[in-house]
């Protein structure tokens, strides 16, 4: 079994800061991809920042200079530093991890957090 485990939503004011995190246990062998979406009631989830295959990272344009994403590949971690927040940053935030479990034949599989509640407002 694999978990995302996500901690650091919360409430901020407008122009404040918050830090996500994600740790990712189990029975892990590699993970591949990694990172954040987040949802609104009524909208598609949609990603927010995310490392991808060969470590680079994409972010969507609106959190860009804003939002940093930061990794610990030897603990399965993910982190996602959001500062400058506005209202509209305001959603559920979704940890995102492409896993490979037991051995390096295994497929790897999409798994999600169960969600952190972000609210920005004065």
């Amino acid at each position: 079994q694999v978990q995302l485990v996500e901690s650091g939503g919360g409430l901020v004011q407008p122009g404040g800061s918050l830090r996500l995190s994600c740790a990712a246990s189990g029975n892990i062998f590699s993970v591949n991809d990694m990172g954040w979406y987040r949802q609104t009631p009524g909208k598609q989830r949609e990603l927010v920042a995310v490392f991808i295959s060969g470590g680079s990272t994409k972010y969507v344009e609106s959190v860009k200079g804003r939002f940093t994403i930061s990794r610990d590949s030897a603990e399965n971690t993910v982190a996602l530093q959001m500062n400058s927040l506005k209202p509209e940053d305001t959603a559920v935030y979704y940890c995102y991890a492409k896993i490979r479990q037991g051995t390096w034949f295994t497929k790897e599989v999409d798994y999600w957090g169960q969600g952190t509640q972000v609210t920005v407002s004065s």
